[in-house]
């Protein structure tokens, strides 16, 4: 077998190994991530799969599942090996783990700048640290970090390289990512974790989360709706970055946006009582979103990025 044959073959495992990962793990990026072409769908599926083993790593978890119940221990020495090992490969050594060969084959790829997957783990390092949101501003920084840098990194893959449409693409990272917390907030609390900034905690007369008092989630759900509320200026600014994408890869982010902006709706719509059940979207209505996702691509590439209104008082990400 030749060399080229052998780099062939192993980039074919990762590739795959990447496609099982994203397969289990996120069942509504895996749709979306279908609309890609092929080139640009290998390349954000194999960054995913990076994201997904490192948020793994720190939470004690199987593909965002099963977190383990003593997850804490030991959390500081799996971020430090975790760093490591993607130091490593943002230097350009090869690995035989398929994961951190995915990382970097698509930082190399594409050429992104190393303190992005870099800012990735130091979101997570929050977690580590037990971090206490305070303010908006501090929940707005970890978002960020955990999930406005893989928009970047996403839109880079996809050819941004305008520091505006990069902007843009972070900006959905952060809606995705108050909709998450928002979606998330008893199992967070459950877990040991609160992402509600403490200033908004106070306001209601909740001293510290308890997710088996009944009395507090009424109070829970208006700050989850205040969260999603937060969220809409950021899904209205990822809305007018479509122009700016290829096609297919702005059908995907659209598709992707519908999708995420409804778990909002579904919590919305079922009161405090949406949490006795994970809270997601049904096979039929994610179709009808991919069809309304197509609109608004081409919507926006009537309309043109520039008629969007300008990003003031949003979360500035660090450049």
């Amino acid at each position: 077998m030749s060399a080229s044959m052998e780099s062939n073959a192993a980039t074919d495992t990762v590739l795959r190994v990447s496609e099982e990962m994203i397969a289990a793990g996120s069942k509504s990026f895996a749709a979306a991530s279908r609309l890609f072409d092929p080139e640009t769908r290998a390349d954000a599926v194999m960054l995913y799969a990076w994201c997904r083993h490192a948020d793994d790593v720190i939470d004690g978890q199987t593909l965002g599942h099963g977190m383990t119940a003593d997850h804490r221990a030991g959390q500081q020495a799996r971020l430090d090996e975790l760093r490591d090992m993607t130091q490593a490969a943002l230097a350009g050594q090869k690995t035989d783990d398929p994961v951190f060969e995915a990382l970097r084959q698509v930082i190399a790829r594409n050429d992104i700048p190393h303190r992005h997957p870099l800012e990735l783990l130091k979101g997570f390092e929050m977690d580590v640290n037990e971090r206490i949101y305070q303010t908006e501003a501090d929940m707005l920084d970890y978002c960020y970090h955990v999930a406005g840098v893989v928009g970047v990194m996403m839109a880079m893959i996809m050819g941004a390289r305008e520091q505006s449409v990069l902007d843009r693409a972070s900006d959905l990272g952060l809606a995705f990512q108050q909709t998450n917390i928002a979606r998330d907030v008893i199992d967070d609390a459950r877990a040991g974790r609160t992402y509600l900034p403490a200033e908004w905690l106070t306001e209601v007369g909740i001293v510290q989360v308890d997710a088996d008092d009944p009395d507090q989630w009424p109070k829970l759900h208006r700050l989850a709706l205040r969260l999603l509320d937060g969220a809409e200026p950021y899904y209205e600014s990822a809305y007018w970055g479509l122009a700016a994408l290829p096609f297919r890869s702005a059908w995907a982010v659209a598709a992707a946006r519908r999708v995420y902006r409804e778990i909002g709706r579904v919590l919305r719509a079922g009161g405090p009582e949406a949490w006795k059940n994970r809270v997601s979207t049904s096979k039929q209505r994610k179709i009808i979103l991919l069809a309304l996702a197509l609109g608004d691509v081409i919507a926006t590439r009537f309309k043109g990025a520039a008629s969007g209104a300008e990003r003031v008082g949003f979360y500035q990400r660090p450049l």
